[in-house]
């Protein structure tokens, strides 16, 4: 690659990164410190070792942050659209240099695993740069015919300051997702990041800034009654996007409808896995070990968290899928052999675990735990749980309505294709479903009938850029990952009509 400016820190360790991004935020191009100068802890779930002190950011630095993004709007709107998503595509070249860096600090964050997760994340997260990059000239309007004396047109226009406020389970990802298409549409961002992973996005933004203009991409870090509300509420703020709880993003929709701001959620998932009597079995155990994303620790709102399996081909899927997940390792997420690492704090730890006591307190059900935990002592205080499958439960189980963000699924038999549809649209949620059928005309009736907003059939892969992904009912509001996410959510429709006579 041609372009290659110079990225401060780019020697350093990732323990060397994490000292020099200490107390600081990304404001206006520039590392600085909040004006509190308050900070908070982020550990290692691993080890539970604190790694670093991330800044807590306060009103006037939220406020300082915005400013610096509308300011820097005014000229970056005006830019060629083409030259804006040139300069994207390049930050997304430039991150895939340091792609194994940025997947270091994540994996010491989040505690996932670096092979299965991390590097893999990072790849998705440098493509949706370039993918939104190239959608500089697809910003465009209509001419309308409504009158010979007159021309009417439409043209899009950027929206202005979005604050966008990510979750800790991906969060380049998730980052890429909401920052790529707002910036390539000629808005300016104010990024929170999450309070449990806040060191790889001031990074992977610190690298950008290279590149960007100055004020153009903003990061914050702190707390969601603090530092998120202050974003949400700030008056110059012109749209809000969120990945996280149903319970946040209620309290992010009320209060951006004050001011009525526009916003994105994505709220998370229950979602369903039907696995129907004709399938190729071993394609389908393969299938839930990734729909479940136990590498991840189950830690996504995709997790196919209730698995219907028809009955006569149930005892030996549950035997199979068992094997698989005895076969993989946990253990220290920084190792290329682990499988499978560490969920993310105490809080989640202990919420996972009060979900698993519960399931093993039902009359009738049985709790498979597979894979075997860590013995290596450095390990000793990490936050390791072992995938759990689950038997004898019903639907309205909590364990199968409630979403816990952890490494437990319910396996749940199935006779008739009706009654197993409406069983997987029994819940609050519509984010994503999978079907795994070879009968053509089953699974079209499926996807019809299927209340979720990502439907797959005989696989289920994670997010990608280009295909069209949110959710229904509680799983929140709006698209992302497509042009349809940029044009519709971060762009206005303007109508302009000149009077020829």
């Amino acid at each position: 690659m041609s372009f290659s400016p110079s990225v401060p820190g780019s020697s350093l360790t990732p323990l060397a990164l994490l000292k020099r991004l200490e107390n600081k935020l990304l404001i206006n191009g520039k590392l600085v410190s909040p004006k509190s100068n308050k900070t908070f802890p982020v550990h290692n779930p691993a080890t539970m070792e604190v790694i670093g002190q991330a800044a807590e950011a306060h009103a006037e630095d939220v406020n300082d942050a915005v400013e610096a993004a509308r300011t820097s709007q005014k000229k970056w709107r005006h830019m060629d659209a083409a030259k804006r998503g040139h300069l994207v595509s390049q930050c997304g070249d430039l991150l895939e240099e340091y792609a194994d860096e940025l997947a270091r600090l994540m994996t010491l964050e989040t505690g996932k695993a670096l092979r299965t997760e991390s590097q893999v994340e990072t790849k998705v997260f440098t493509n949706t740069f370039r993918f939104y990059g190239g959608l500089g000239l697809e910003l465009k309007g209509e001419t309308i015919p409504f009158s010979d004396s007159m021309l009417a047109l439409t043209i899009r226009e950027p929206l202005g300051v979005v604050g966008a406020i990510i979750a800790w389970n991906v969060p380049l990802l998730l980052m890429s997702l909401k920052i790529a298409p707002a910036l390539v549409a000629g808005n300016t961002v104010v990024v929170k990041s999450a309070e449990e992973a806040p060191f790889v996005v001031l990074r992977a933004a610190e690298i950008m800034n290279t590149i960007l203009p100055p004020g153009v991409l903003n990061v914050i870090s702190g707390d969601g009654p603090t530092t998120g509300e202050a974003l949400v509420r700030h008056p110059y703020v012109a749209k809000v996007t969120f990945t996280g709880s149903v319970e946040t993003g209620k309290t992010i929709y009320k209060n951006s409808s004050e001011k009525l701001t526009p916003v994105t959620l994505e709220l998370g998932g229950k979602s369903p896995m039907i696995v129907c009597e004709d399938v190729d079995l071993e394609k389908v155990v393969e299938g839930a070990l990734s729909s479940m994303r136990f590498t991840r620790q189950g830690q996504s709102c995709t997790a196919a968290s209730r698995i219907f399996v028809h009955e006569s081909i149930f005892d030996d899927f549950l035997a199979r899928l068992k094997e698989k997940l005895n076969a993989l390792k946990i253990g220290d997420p920084m190792n290329l052999e682990t499988d499978i690492g560490a969920v993310i704090s105490p809080t989640q730890h202990e919420k996972i675990l009060k979900y698993i006591e519960m399931g093993k307190n039902t009359q009738g059900a049985t709790a498979h735990e597979c894979s075997e935990l860590p013995t290596d002592p450095k390990l000793s205080k990490g936050l390791f749980v072992q995938p759990v499958l689950f038997t004898g439960l019903s639907n309205s189980h909590q364990v199968c309505q409630e979403e816990i963000f952890g490494p437990v699924t319910a396996l749940i038999p199935w006779k008739d294709f009706d009654d197993v549809i409406n069983q997987a649209n029994d819940s609050p949620y519509g984010l994503a479903a999978t079907l795994w059928t070879n009968n053509l005309n089953r699974a079209l009736r499926g996807v019809h009938q299927l209340e979720a907003g990502f439907v797959q059939v005989n696989q289920n892969i994670v997010v990608q850029p280009g295909l069209s992904y949110g959710g229904v009912k509680s799983s929140g509001i709006g698209k992302e990952a497509s042009l349809e996410a940029m044009l519709e959510h971060f762009t206005h429709k303007k109508t302009i009509i000149f009077n020829m006579e």
